[in-house]
C-alpha cells in the first residue's frame, strides 16, 4: 500500500513538474530569442574555447558588473533588444554548462567571437564557432527542446521566436583587410568574387534555419567596417582619419546583394519573415553625427593601447580606460560601446524600413505565423 502511495505521488510531481514546463513555453509574453553570430553579440561562448578571441577579462564589461565574455564594456545589441521586448533574463550562451534544461524554452545564444560566414573566417585565433556550427547547436537545441514539450509545443516555440544573425564583419576583416595576413587571398580572390562566396553561403545557411523550423530572422547587414579604429589606423594609411575606403566599398557591396537575398528568402520560403536591419545606415549615421547622439569621439575607442588608436591588440588590463564610457561610439578598436549598442538598439526596434526592412523588431515580435 505504502509503495502505491509514493508511485502515486511521484507521477502526481511529475505531472506537476512537466504542466509547469508546458505552461512556460505557451505563457509568456515575449517570444524566445536564438542568436547566431559573431562578436559583436557574443555573450560568453567563447570563454570554453582555445582561442585568442575573448573578453573574458577586465575592463571589458566595466559597465555590466564584471566580465562575461561580452566584447563591450556593458550590454551587446541583442541584450539590449531582448530587455526591451520585456525580458528580465539575457540569452545564455550555449557552452555555459548552466545553458541546459528548462533554461533553453527562453532561447539561446549560439554566437562566437571570430567567426565568420565562411568556415575558414577566424583561424588566425583558434577555435572558434563558425555560422554552420552554430546551426549544429541549434539543431541540438531544438532536439532539446522537443525532449521538454513535444514536438507540437517546440514546432510553435520555434516558430514564434525571434532569430537573429550577425555575421560577415569577419569574413571581410580577417580574410581580405587584416594586412600580411591577408594579402595573397586579395591577390588571387577579387572582391566581386569573394562577396559573392559569401552569399552563396550564407543562403545555404539561412535556407537551413528555416528548415529547422525558424520563421521570423533578423538578418543584420555589415556595418562600416572601414570606420572603425583598427581599419582606420591599419588597412588605409592613407586614410587619416577618415574611415578607410575600400572596406566600406566592399561591405556595401555585399549589403546590396545581401537584401536581394532576403527579399528572394521571403519570396521563395512559405510562411518566413526575414528582414534586413541596416546596421551600416545606422551605423554611419551616428559617426557622421555623433555630436547630435551626445558622443564626443567617434574616431578613438574607450579602451586602447595607451597612444594607440586601433592596431591588432585588443582592449586588455594593460590598456587606457575613458572614464565617461557614454561619450564614446566605439569600445574598443573593434567594437560599439554600450552607448552606441542602445541607439542601434533603439532603431532596429521600433525604426522605419530606412533601418530596418520590411518590419522593425517590434513588429516581427508581435507577428503571428502559422506556418
Amino acid at each position: 500500500m505504502s509503495f502505491l502511495v509514493s508511485l502515486c505521488q511521484v507521477i502526481a510531481l511529475l505531472f506537476l513538474f512537466f504542466t509547469e514546463i508546458l505552461c512556460l513555453a505557451g505563457s509568456k509574453n515575449i517570444p524566445a530569442n536564438f542568436v547566431f553570430g559573431d562578436s559583436l553579440v557574443d555573450a560568453g561562448n567563447n570563454n570554453y574555447l582555445a582561442t585568442l578571441s575573448k573578453a573574458n577579462y577586465d575592463p571589458n564589461g566595466i559597465d555590466f558588473g564584471s566580465p562575461t565574455g561580452r566584447f563591450t564594456n556593458g550590454r551587446t545589441i541583442v541584450d539590449i533588444v531582448y530587455q526591451a521586448l520585456g525580458s528580465d533574463e539575457l540569452t545564455p550562451p550555449y557552452l555555459a554548462p548552466t545553458t541546459r534544461g528548462s533554461l533553453i524554452l527562453n532561447g539561446v545564444n549560439y554566437a562566437s567571437g571570430g567567426s565568420g560566414i565562411l568556415n575558414s573566417t577566424g583561424k588566425l585565433f583558434g577555435e572558434r564557432v563558425n555560422v554552420d556550427a552554430q546551426l549544429d547547436n541549434f539543431a541540438t537545441t531544438r532536439q532539446d527542446i522537443i525532449f521538454w514539450i513535444g514536438e507540437f509545443d517546440a514546432a510553435k516555440l520555434v516558430r514564434s521566436a525571434i532569430f537573429s544573425v550577425t555575421t560577415g564583419s569577419n569574413d571581410l576583416i580577417n580574410n581580405y583587410f587584416t594586412p600580411v595576413v591577408s594579402s595573397v587571398q586579395r591577390k588571387v580572390v577579387s572582391p566581386e568574387v569573394f562577396v559573392d562566396t559569401m552569399i552563396s553561403r550564407f543562403r545555404l545557411q539561412l535556407t537551413r534555419l528555416y528548415q529547422l523550423g525558424a520563421r521570423k530572422i533578423a538578418v543584420i547587414n555589415i556595418g562600416p567596417v572601414g570606420c572603425i579604429p583598427f581599419s582606420r589606423e591599419s588597412s588605409d594609411p592613407t586614410a587619416g582619419n577618415e574611415c578607410s575606403v575600400e572596406p566600406n566599398e566592399m561591405a556595401q557591396m555585399y549589403n546590396l546583394k545581401l537584401k536581394t537575398l532576403v527579399e528572394d528568402l521571403n519570396r521563395s520560403l512559405h510562411g518566413s519573415r526575414f528582414v534586413y536591419a541596416d546596421v551600416f545606415r545606422i551605423v554611419y549615421d551616428i559617426l557622421q553625427n555623433y555630436s547630435s547622439y551626445g558622443f564626443e569621439s567617434e574616431k578613438i575607442p574607450c579602451c586602447s593601447l595607451v597612444g594607440k588608436v586601433g592596431g591588432l591588440i585588443p582592449c586588455g588590463p594593460t590598456s587606457k580606460v575613458c572614464m565617461d564610457r557614454s561619450k564614446y561610439v566605439f569600445w574598443d578598436p573593434y567594437h560599439p560601446s554600450e552607448a552606441a549598442n542602445i541607439i542601434i538598439a533603439r532603431r532596429l526596434l521600433s525604426g522605419d524600413t530606412s533601418d530596418i526592412f520590411p518590419v522593425n523588431i517590434r513588429q516581427l515580435a508581435n507577428l503571428k505565423i502559422n506556418a
